[in-house]
């Protein structure tokens, strides 16, 4: 059987910034949706109001993913086919607990070097673990969504 294709969607109130954070946190890519747009656009079936311009290029206004470099992607429409993440604009504020975060694992030794690039990023520090399982530092991206750097 073929595995799933599957992206990880995260509610923003602003999509681009945290693809931009998160695109630098994981050395990601951000998805450049350009080409697809001017054609969507062209054909009437996106308004010009569902736009903006993000990197002197056309994005859509509500959604922005990041994509790993490595990974394949469509190169018609600028999306990726590999491991992604996808922003999406929701009007309200972030207010509870994460249910489903993300654990970055920078290797033996990076992890002080790690959190302070993170922090550099705009992240911060929520607090420190060090349990018999082992020791993390558990973050907030600039949004408040918490991660863990192991």
């Amino acid at each position: 059987m073929t595995p799933v294709h599957w992206k990880l969607v995260i509610d923003a109130g602003n999509p681009q910034a945290q693809a931009d954070f998160w695109a630098a946190a994981l050395r990601y890519e951000v998805e450049d949706n350009d080409a697809l747009i001017r054609r969507l656009l062209e054909l009437g079936a996106l308004p010009r109001e569902a736009t903006v311009e993000f990197h002197a290029r056309l994005a859509f206004r509500d959604l922005v993913a990041v994509r790993h470099p490595d990974d394949p992607y469509d190169q018609d429409s600028g999306t990726g086919l590999g491991r992604r993440l996808l922003f999406q604009r929701v009007p309200e504020e972030k207010a509870v607990k994460n249910r489903l975060h993300l654990d970055l694992h920078p290797g033996d030794g990076k992890r002080a070097s790690e959190v302070e690039r993170l922090t550099g990023l705009g992240a911060s520090v929520l607090r420190e673990v060090r349990e018999a399982g082992g020791e993390w530092v558990v973050m907030a991206d600039p949004e408040g969504n918490e991660f863990c750097v192991q």
